[in-house]
């Protein structure tokens, strides 16, 4: 079971485009993916498209297409970021699936077996962006304050309903045997203390002849399966639950050995730590291992929003300036437990500073210095302790805060050494001494950093790889004169 590793990003809603906070969540997840295959792990890495729901139906009916027409229109979009940021996950789910349809439909049924599912009347307000029902005590001047341009709807009829509030203890005990079950600890805190202040039942289901887009409740023709409750079962789904339970089990885990990470942004901290965790409880499976949330990223201090016209396209940006300078951008700049901000400024201080005349600088005074004078790298290790010892101090520190979610103080570790390298060249000269054997340390560093900036940035790595093969890759980072922001005024 510890050979195997299990990660997931949340499912995005193909009503827009991709937007610059699902590109951190993909590529912080990757990187996880990425270090663990490092470490021999055979790792499952899901991701995928949310695509049942009222917004979505919504949008479809305003461009005069089908909701299967659109969803398989817009899922391309997301499948495309595979290549776009250099992605490495194992597999792409669409909640309209056979497949997943299938799996949603058993997860009702066994959450229905064990008493949990009922049908009530009601009425509530409910917030279409979220695909969540509100209170007054959640809403900002009437309205959502994650999504403030739209209009709060009122729900009346009749729908199934989760007992959710049956979960409560069970939830808390969990919560306090697993201590590290929700990182960074201020959210986990959160979630904490909205259990401990009482949980709701919430709707499970919609009128179909109102809703139609969504998945048949078993047993009901009448209604359709709530969006939440259907996508979230995609995080087992994709696994080949429940027809192959053996796959399931490796990847999953089991109640004892529980294998699963999951990636979430902290809107979505109520969905992937409470009410899914008490979702498989009531459908009898293990629950998550653990699950990192990740805060949102701003643009010049304000929330991105369409109606602000400050959503950064991340497709934009690397098509502009290269796969691995926006995933370093949003690694290095976007700390785990609070909000980032961007800013083609900032972007572009952060892309000279580090990438133009840091490691790039690095890489070709190293390979061109050894080229000159005739130096290699002669040993699988550096022949000078205080080179072994910096090197060794960042491969530790790495590892240690990846653990941890810190991607940005991993990535501050590794470039210590491209910082020590640079002060290395200056202080032992080689050009002027013909120092071989310090070349030969600084080809090792460089070796080094090639194989710690791996997870990170991809690209770059086997560059450098091939740099100290001898071969041509051109000018790591060519330094930016204009941000795109400045070309465009």
């Amino acid at each position: 079971m510890a050979s195997r590793y299990y990660i997931t990003t949340t499912l995005p809603y193909v009503n827009a485009k991709p937007h610059l906070g699902f590109a951190l969540e993909i590529i912080q997840a990757d990187v996880l993916a990425r270090w663990q295959r490092s470490l021999g792990k055979e790792v499952f890495f899901n991701t995928g498209t949310d695509e049942h729901g009222l917004k979505i139906y919504q949008k479809a009916a305003e461009l005069g297409k089908t909701p299967q027409e659109y969803c398989d229109e817009s899922a391309e979009h997301f499948k495309a970021l595979k290549e776009k940021l250099d992605l490495s996950f194992d597999n792409f789910i669409r909640t309209t699936d056979a497949h997943h349809i299938a799996a949603a439909q058993e997860f009702w049924k066994r959450c229905d077996a064990n008493g949990d599912i009922y049908k009530k009347v009601y009425k509530a307000k409910y917030c279409v962006g979220c695909e969540l029902e509100v209170t007054d005590s959640q809403l900002v001047n009437g309205r959502c304050p994650i999504h403030p341009n739209k209009d709060v709807e009122t729900i009346e009829e009749e729908n199934y309903f989760f007992r959710f509030s049956k979960y409560q203890q069970p939830l808390l005990d969990f919560y306090n045997a697993n201590p590290d079950f929700v990182i960074p600890e201020g959210r986990f805190n959160e979630i904490k203390s909205f259990v401990a202040g009482g949980l709701q039942d919430f709707s499970i289901s919609r009128v179909k002849e109102k809703m139609p887009w969504g998945i048949a409740v078993p047993g009901d023709e009448g209604q359709v399966m709530y969006v939440w409750f259907d996508a979230l079962v995609n995080y087992i789904s994709c696994l080949n639950w429940p027809d192959d339970e053996k796959r399931f089990t490796e990847f999953w885990g089991t109640k004892e050995n529980r294998n699963a990470i999951q990636v979430a942004g902290k809107d979505n901290l109520r969905q992937q730590s409470a009410m899914w965790q008490a979702m498989l409880m009531s459908a009898g499976l293990p629950n998550s291992k653990q699950i990192f949330i990740h805060g949102f990223i701003t643009a010049g201090g304000q929330k991105m929003s369409k109606s602000l016209g400050n959503v950064i396209d991340p497709v934009r940006l690397v098509d502009k300036y290269g796969t691995d300078a926006a995933r370093y951008f949003l690694l290095r700049e976007i700390s785990a437990d609070e909000d980032g901000d961007f800013s083609y400024d900032r972007f572009e201080e952060r892309y000279n500073a580090d990438l133009a005349k840091g490691i790039g600088n690095l890489a070709a005074r190293v390979t061109v210095i050894a080229k000159k004078i005739g130096a290699s790298m002669s040993a699988e290790t550096a022949l000078n302790p205080e080179v072994k010892a910096e090197i060794d101090t960042a491969q530790n520190a790495v590892g240690l805060l990846l653990k941890d979610y810190k991607f940005n103080e991993a990535l501050s570790a590794i470039w210590k050494v491209i910082n020590f390298g640079d002060k290395y060249i200056e202080k032992t000269q080689p050009w002027k001494t013909l120092d071989t054997a310090a070349v030969g340390d600084l080809l090792f560093t460089l070796s080094q950093i090639a194989e710690m900036i791996e997870p990170f940035i991809p690209q770059t790595s086997q560059k450098i790889k091939k740099l100290l093969a001898g071969e041509k890759t051109g000018i790591l980072f060519p330094k930016i004169e204009n941000s795109l922001e400045k070309i465009e005024k």
